[in-house]
């Protein structure tokens, strides 16, 4: 037995859908399909215009994309603080002549090619040897491939700059704490450390108790590091510490020789 309170639906009608002729102002004559639901018509427009829009909108889609990777570089760039005189540089602008040149474009470049695998590592990578030989050229080349490439970051500091930053936050002229100065040297997926043991002097106790509290942050974090120096592989140990160097060196740290001439003003350098 029905029961009296159900209340029957009306059964939805929907219309085979036909075509009929239609003229576009800007296109001419096209096929407009039909489909009638519950009675109401719904037509189609002028396939042409269609797809312009649907290129216009592609194309602005695109645009927004573009701008905002562009935004993205740049607040990378900027958080990466690398100098004005490096921020261009690439591996293709390295002039590598002499088979050993060769070599070391060849390591840095896969140090890039792979970082993925290097930052799950830590793998650390030593660029030492003569100055004016493309040492921070490379260093820096490597950090604005994988910023480009990839959601990782970098940041570049010089030893100096460090520990100015680090004193600065006792006088109160730095908008940043001690803490905060060292996260911030932590936090990146890369680390570059330039002109290491540059003064050819003993690095006094502050000196290497900064660098040990960041290296061994970094480690801790089995994130790695890029050192650049003009010091021999025998001489960092003076620079940065024993338990630095043996830090650098765990999981097969990289050490790169670059032995040869200055190149400074030359093309490339």
């Amino acid at each position: 037995m029905r029961s009296e309170n159900v209340i029957a639906m009306p059964t939805a009608v929907v219309a085979e859908p036909h075509a009929q002729p239609a003229m576009c102002e800007d296109h001419g004559p096209f096929s407009q399909k039909i489909n009638v639901i519950f009675g109401k018509e719904f037509k189609t427009g002028c396939p042409e215009c269609s797809r312009i829009r649907q290129e216009e909108d592609e194309a602005r889609k695109q645009e927004r994309e573009a701008l905002e990777a562009r935004i993205r570089m740049a607040e990378k760039l900027g958080a990466a603080l690398i100098p004005k005189r490096f921020t261009g540089k690439t591996f293709d602008a390295y002039v590598a002549n002499t088979a050993e040149q060769k070599e070391a474009l060849r390591i840095c470049r896969k140090y890039a090619d792979v970082f993925p695998e290097i930052f799950e590592s830590g793998r650390c990578l030593l660029l030492l040897g003569k100055p004016g030989t493309g040492k921070t050229h490379l260093a820096v080349s490597i950090a604005n491939q994988i910023m480009s490439t990839s959601n990782a970051t970098a940041v570049y500091r010089t030893v100096g700059g460090l520990l100015q930053s680090i004193r600065g936050t006792y006088d109160n002229s730095s908008d940043m704490s001690e803490s905060q100065i060292f996260a911030s040297m932590i936090r990146p997926s890369l680390l570059i450390l330039d002109e290491i043991g540059a003064t050819k002097e003993k690095p006094s106790d502050f000196e290497l108790s900064t660098l040990f509290a960041v290296i061994n942050g970094r480690y801790e974090q089995q994130r790695p590091t890029i050192i650049v120096s003009n010091l021999k592989a025998e001489e960092l140990s003076g620079a940065l510490g024993d338990r630095c160097v043996d830090r650098l060196r765990e999981g097969g740290g990289i050490a790169v020789k670059f032995d040869w001439e200055s190149q400074r003003g030359k093309e490339g350098f």
